[in-house]
């Protein structure tokens, strides 16, 4: 029957251990010094070898002679322990949980070890041991035999009770790194006679994430979908992973904004196979990759990709705004917590994907920020354009017309459509209460420009553009003017209302430093009083 590798390549003593370091020297200078304590947690991640190293713990402690703390496995209490004794019991409570299984602990723990010094028990799982079966075990950690030595192993050391906790030499196992899996791997692999590229070794080793168990899981099925030389491709099948040519134009599209494009391509990815779990978690690690080539000078000595597929990579990263890749990772991290409680997956990918590729329908600060640059673009440029009436001014427009139209009143605007003037720009003749001569230089045009009284009746038709104007000279804060442009306007008597659709902008304008800008920039205009309603 074919052996796992996990389990043929086990280490059997604390130098053929990979990491952990810091667990391993405080175990052999016990055993060298005879100071062995009686009760042990080891807690960590899966695979990190909390199993393995209580293992070789427990064979140890009964070596005659050890070796730099470790094991001898020549002398007859090694050999007699690596043939199975009574002495070495390992528990799963995750499938004897119950108190009973404890109280017959309790009164077999009494008898002393039948081959070497001390019966050691290994817990794994300790965790989920029920409350009883707790208060069961608690009486024997802090008061056992002489020839007793208790290992307990978990995932989730939050959930052992406080008495248990505080009766034992607690070990925190480390996440494996990169580095030393790959090297690890490539040893296993020598040693089956495998021929494989170093990129696939790099793939196999990303996967585990850290655990060894897990990366020597993948290896194993690995090895028997590869007949010949293993590769990055066959590692990629392997992991169920898209064709990195279609993840690469997905993520193309979504860094470009092409949301048409990317909904296209992601509809022909999932229609060949691929979940949207799957495909959500492989445009993530490719917006990381491209974060990683944009931000490092030599990114492939972190990736580890093959030179084509890196070169493609940095080509993407190049074109994209940082602000943009860093959105939009942010984005496609919360998809897989989303995906988890959503019963429609496909819809909340899609939806992830559009939010994406339109920062204009979305009100977080970066959006709000790289807004802000198109809008800074554009001005550097001499652009000016006020912003289209949107469907709640729209609505709220309908709502005055009607019964002012009965009245045979002019409806007020919500939304200014004539340009925003520029610094240097004079208003109309006919903003001013009386005409004027014609300017001779741009200075006094400059001063007519700001010498404009909103307030009156005759210039309130494009008050909120040089409200804009205003804000844009004399407002530090870029956001906020960002924001003024989706605002809607009308007038109640003298009190300039400014509406807004965004609970967001709403509160963002109530806070004091931006409700003093406004203010200063409405004054500046002539206008004294103003107000800021939702819709």
């Amino acid at each position: 029957m074919h052996t796992s590798l996990y389990r043929r390549y086990r280490p059997q003593t604390f130098g053929e251990m990979v990491r952990q370091e810091h667990v391993v020297k405080v175990l052999q200078n016990q055993i060298e010094q005879n100071a062995v304590g009686h009760a042990y947690l080891f807690t960590g991640p899966r695979g990190t070898g909390k199993t393995t190293i209580a293992r070789i713990f427990a064979r140890a402690v009964n070596c005659e002679r050890p070796v730099n703390g470790s094991p001898c496995g020549e002398c007859a209490v090694c050999r007699a322990l690596s043939e199975g004794s009574l002495d070495i019991l390992e528990i799963d409570a995750a499938s004897n949980n119950g108190v009973n299984e404890m109280r017959d602990l309790r009164e077999k723990v009494q008898y002393p070890p039948v081959a070497g010094k001390y019966k050691v028990y290994i817990v794994d799982e300790v965790h989920m041991l029920s409350d009883s079966a707790f208060n069961a075990l608690l009486k024997t950690l802090e008061e056992p035999p002489a020839h007793a030595v208790f290992i307990l192993a978990t995932t989730e050391p939050h959930k052992l009770p406080a008495t248990i906790l505080s009766r034992c030499m607690r070990f925190d196992f480390r996440l494996i790194p990169q580095a030393d899996i790959e090297a690890h791997l490539k040893q296993v692999f020598s040693a089956v006679g495998k021929e494989f590229e170093e990129e696939a070794v790099a793939a196999i080793a990303r996967a585990g994430a850290g655990s060894m168990r897990d990366s020597l899981s993948v290896a194993d099925i690995c090895l028997s979908y590869s007949k010949g030389k293993l590769t990055y491709t066959d590692v990629c099948e392997v992991l169920g992973s898209a064709d990195f040519a279609e993840i690469a134009k997905l993520g193309e599209y979504i860094l470009t904004d092409d949301a048409s494009s990317a909904l296209t391509e992601a509809e022909r990815i999932i229609a060949s196979g691929k979940g949207a779990g799957v495909l959500a978690k492989d445009i993530l690690v490719f917006l990381n990759r491209c974060t990683v080539a944009a931000n490092c000078r030599d990114g492939n000595a972190v990736l580890s990709l093959p030179e084509e597929l890196y070169a493609e990579v940095h080509r993407i990263a190049a074109r994209a705004d940082a602000r943009k890749l860093l959105r939009a990772c942010e984005i496609f991290a919360q998809v897989e917590t989303d995906l988890r409680y959503s019963s429609a997956p496909r819809i909340v990918l899609e939806t992830a994907i559009v939010k994406a590729c339109l920062p204009a329908a979305d009100l977080d600060l970066l959006t709000l920020a790289k807004r802000l640059d198109m809008l800074e673009a554009k001005l550097s440029a001499g652009v000016y354009a006020a912003p289209q009436p949107s469907p709640a001014s729209s609505y709220l427009e309908r709502e005055e017309r009607a019964p002012r139209a009965e009245r045979g009143e002019e409806p007020p605007r919500l939304r200014q459509e004539a340009p925003l003037p520029a610094d240097d720009e004079a208003p109309p003749e006919e903003f001013f209460a009386a005409p004027s001569a014609p300017l001779p230089d741009a200075a006094p045009r400059r001063q007519a420009a700001q010498a404009v009284d909103a307030s009156l009746p005759e210039n309130r038709k494009l008050a909120f553009a040089h409200f804009l104007r205003a804000l844009r000279r004399g407002a530090k804060n870029g956001v906020l003017f960002t924001m003024c442009q989706d605002l809607g306007s009308f007038f109640e008597g003298d009190t300039m209302v400014l509406v807004t659709d965004s609970d967001t902008i709403f509160r963002r304008l109530q806070a004091p430093d931006n409700a003093k800008a406004v203010q200063a920039a409405l004054e500046s205009i002539g206008i004294r009083a103003y107000d800021v309603r939702m819709r």
